[in-house]
């Protein structure tokens, strides 16, 4: 092995490329077209382009990995995490173009990677599980069924995935139908596969992981524990190592488990078997992760071990890094820093990153894919960095991660920064003896806060712009300008105070002839606006229909999560301006409602 394409972008990219190059490996880059400039492009050995744009045109599509991989004499692929990392199909098509897949064997892929059939092999070797449907479900009444003859709540999911998308939880049967179709759709757009399977959803359980290394000799050992429960939208936001506050009993019973199922399906490599603890002490299993997982640094500092450099190692026949599972040493937290609005329920904002400022000190790791004036594309998630603390204790870790996020700075694009400030700081998560979150616990008991607490300042609303025509050499041509601007035109640039400027009160917009501005018209109260800037997945309600103020209307999906735009006022939906696949952009007006 000598040279490892990543089929990958992002902070994850770098990552590899970065392990490829302390093994004396040469990297090859791979980009999508919106992703020319970025971090990874220039950190490899060489670089390629996709020739496209969206996730299907570019990290999803097989045959242009494998045609460049051949191209650049690539010998290796390593998937990352997320696209294609859990594809069986890929891994096998890379074995057999003649390559090394850094990752376990396709049939431990499918075995593993398909939920329903790992709930079966969970089942097999005595792990704990709650009850779930038998095989995939194919149609919402399915759903319905199941949830009939077991209770709500109950999550719907995505049967080949991870990272929380294609995950639906239903708390009432009417929502059963849009449920199910929205898990499809985001399965089938993150992962390429729509199949979800249904199963018991445990209300306020702490989200628990155990992470494996496999080599090819049947050796299988639990590199360390992992709590992962700070959660929205089913995606983490926060991860510590090792999970704090387990029992013996529940760490031996995690550890067994977790072993048992990777030596039955004949695991190699790096993998997350996770799993809920209930309020009540019950263990539940829950999926295995058949990648490396988003939060792996968190177990590399508090266990010593390199896990992509394991990765390589046993892709290339090698032995595990150790021979018994290692001791956990000090705590270590992870918080994901994503470019999302926290004031405005997470939203994802995709934008420009004017400034990024990292924090140093000791104990301080930033794992990242951005600089200062990189493009955040709205096509893929919303993950700009991972911030890494370290101490020897808990309670020295939580120190550093308040200095450390104090010290973080990103402008130009609303980020969770002052999330993670206000969490580590909450005493549900600080607390000495316990653990008082869950994977529910943003949404039930945060984010009430949110909307009023000035610390969330929501991103500023996109400046207004309205659109003069003029003439350039006799050609007439259309200019768009920042309202604020066309203001100090109309009142011909004088100082605010002059007369000038008072005789030209109010706005000014459109222009009807070359030089003449006119007042721009009041704000219409019927106009609806999209929350977010991304595309149009659906409409919820024909144009003519009468809503509720509240009800759901339109499905928006923006780096790779779908969100929905409620009616502001009741009345009736008229004049929608967008169509499903169009691109919106946030606050532009979409429909109106009225009487």
């Amino acid at each position: 092995m000598q040279k490892v394409l990543i089929a990958n972008r992002g902070e994850i990219a770098v990552r590899i490329i970065r392990a490829c190059d302390d093994a004396g490996l040469e990297s090859v880059a791979v980009y999508a077209g919106v992703d020319a400039d970025a971090l990874h492009v220039n950190a490899a050995t060489e670089a390629w382009t996709l020739g496209g744009d969206s996730p299907a045109d570019s990290y999803l599509n097989v045959a242009k990995l494998l045609d460049i991989a051949r191209r650049s004499g690539a010998d290796a692929v390593h998937p990352g995490y997320g696209f294609l990392s859990e594809n069986a199909d890929f891994a096998q098509a890379v074995q057999d173009a003649g390559l090394v897949w850094i990752g376990p064997t396709p049939e431990a892929i499918r075995v593993l990677g398909n939920k329903v059939s790992a709930r079966e092999l969970a089942i097999r070797v005595g792990a704990p599980l709650v009850a779930g449907s038998e095989g995939t479900v194919a149609t919402a009444a399915e759903v319905r069924a199941f949830a009939m003859a077991h209770g709500l709540p109950v999550a719907i999911k995505a049967a080949f995935g991870g990272g929380g998308r294609g995950l639906k939880v239903v708390w009432d049967m009417d929502a059963i139908e849009e449920s199910f179709d929205s898990a499809v759709r985001e399965s089938t757009a993150a992962f390429g596969r729509g199949e979800c399977f249904v199963e018991r959803f445990l209300h306020k359980p702490r989200h628990v992981e155990a992470q494996i290394l496999a080599d090819t000799r049947g050796n299988v050992i639990v590199v360390g524990t992992r709590d992962c429960s700070l959660q929205r939208r089913n995606q983490k936001l926060v991860e510590e190592a090792p999970a704090p506050f387990l029992t013996p009993a529940q760490r031996a019973q995690i550890y067994t488990s977790a072993k048992a199922i990777c030596r039955a399906a004949g695991y190699t490599g790096a993998g997350t078997v996770e799993y809920l603890l209930a309020q009540d002490g019950t263990i539940s299993f829950l999926e295995v992760n058949t990648r490396l997982q988003v939060e792996h640094p968190i177990t590399e500092e508090t266990s010593g071990i390199d896990l992509v450099l394991a990765q390589l190692t046993i892709a290339a026949g090698g032995p595990l890094p150790v021979a018994a599972d290692p001791e956990p040493r000090g705590h270590s937290f992870e918080f994901r820093i994503n470019a999302e609005d926290v004031g405005r329920g997470f939203l994802p904002c995709p934008g420009t990153v004017t400034t990024f400022t990292v924090p140093t000190g000791p104990g301080i790791r930033v794992d990242t894919g951005v600089r200062a004036g990189d493009l955040v594309p709205a096509q893929f998630d919303s993950l700009l960095a991972k911030l890494i603390v370290t101490g020897a204790d808990r309670q020295q870790a939580l120190r550093r991660a308040r200095r450390a996020l104090a010290e973080f700075e990103i402008t130009g694009l609303p980020t969770v920064l002052p999330f993670h400030r206000a969490v580590v700081r909450a005493p549900a998560f600080t607390g000495a003896d316990r653990l008082g979150v869950h994977t529910g616990w943003i949404q039930a008991d945060f984010a009430e806060q949110l909307p009023n607490d000035p610390q969330y300042n929501p991103a500023a609303p996109e400046a207004p712009r309205h659109t003069i025509s003029i003439e350039v050499d006799g050609r007439r041509m259309a200019l768009g300008l920042p309202a604020s601007l066309l203001d100090a035109l109309g009142r011909g640039a004088g100082p605010a105070n002059s007369p000038a400027a008072g005789s030209a009160a109010g706005s000014f917009s459109a222009v009807g002839t070359a030089g003449t501005v006119s007042p721009a018209p009041e704000a219409d109260p019927s106009i609806l606006s999209a929350t977010m800037g991304g595309s149009v997945v659906k409409w919820m309600v024909e144009p003519g229909a009468a809503v509720t103020e509240g009800d759901p209307v339109l499905v928006l999906e923006a780096m790779k999560m779908e969100s929905i735009v409620t009616a502001h006022r009741t009345g009736i939906l008229r004049n929608p301006t967008v169509h499903p696949g169009d691109a919106v952009a946030a606050n532009s007006a979409v429909a109106s409602i009225g009487d």
